[in-house]
């Protein structure tokens, strides 16, 4: 999209990144809805991410870091598993007592209550996403699925894309140096088959489907989690109105952002670009000017 393009979008709060990507008749915006909440951190989103996706093992060193071996998004880990271990009880429950709603603490030798947040992270698929406006090879597009896609094979290693992404969900592997990062599986779409995530996922943790019904079905999810008692449920990236104009992955948190090492505020970090663009027209023109000036002035002396 083109700065003035973005701009415009971003004024209107647009939120058909399909149409904005030249598509004029396309079906409805796809994504995900992330329920944290029934997460069991069993690990199949990410294997059948990297089957189907062929995507290379990352290694199964123990990292500290709990069960979590892949420790965060990268090239070679497109949907990463987060294990947050609390010494704090849900909300509406008492120590080692399960509530229907939502996933059972753990009850320690001390009897002190111990749970698990569990959250199955990717990319977000941004309506505003800036690795679209920074990539100057056009190796990353926007589908008719609304999704945004690297086609390796463009791909120049530029790295641009790596500090645009608000997320920190882009990466470059280290034998090619090539972009890489969740394609939303575009192949699988284009012939009707929802994402191997989703597809693996045993609890419905992942769900995939039309953005509006998902956050429709995410607002109900919520609103029964708050009459159960647990009243930390939230949203994350739901909101069209947010620095990227909402998510086409978006999340429902058991605990605020940070936790799951998410931004609280994420902005679109091309936001600026339109009027850094008019600043530095305006910059050469008046440059040129003095240039013209100064060559005249030489000229009568």
């Amino acid at each position: 999209m083109s700065s003035d393009n973005l701009l415009s979008s971003l004024l209107a709060g647009d939120t058909d990144p399909a149409a904005n990507g030249g598509f004029t008749d396309h079906p409805p915006r796809m994504g995900f809805f992330t329920d944290t909440s029934v997460c069991i951190g069993c690990k199949a989103c990410e294997v059948a991410c990297k089957e189907w996706n062929h995507v290379p093992e990352d290694g199964l060193n123990f990292t500290g870091m709990s069960y979590d071996n892949t420790i965060g998004l990268g090239a070679d880990t497109w949907r990463h598993v987060a294990f947050i271990e609390q010494r704090k009880p849900i909300a509406g429950q008492i120590a080692g007592v399960q509530h229907a709603d939502v996933g059972s603490p753990a009850v320690d030798a001390a009897g002190s209550d111990l749970r698990w947040l569990m959250a199955s992270d990717v990319c977000k698929h941004c309506t505003h996403a800036a690795c679209l406006d920074v990539c100057p090879t056009g190796s990353l597009f926007r589908t008719e699925f609304g999704t945004v896609v690297v086609q390796e094979d463009i791909c120049n290693g530029c790295g641009y894309c790596i500090p645009a992404c608000p997320y920190g969900v882009i990466d470059q592997r280290e034998d090619d140096g090539r972009a890489w990062k969740c394609t939303l599986c575009y192949d699988r779409l284009e012939v009707g088959l929802e994402p191997a995530c989703a597809k693996a996922c045993p609890t419905d943790s992942i769900q995939f489907g039309p953005l509006d019904e998902l956050r429709e079905r995410a607002a109900q999810r919520v609103e029964k989690l708050h009459e159960a008692g647990v009243t930390d449920a939230r949203l994350y990236g739901h909101d069209p109105n947010d620095g990227v104009g909402g998510d086409g992955a978006f999340f429902l948190l058991l605990d605020e952002p940070e936790v799951y090492g998410l931004p609280p505020d994420p902005v679109v970090t091309t936001r600026d670009l339109p009027s850094m663009w008019k600043h530095v027209g305006v910059a050469a023109l008046t440059m040129a000017v003095g240039v013209v000036a100064a060559f005249a002035g030489g000229r009568r002396s």
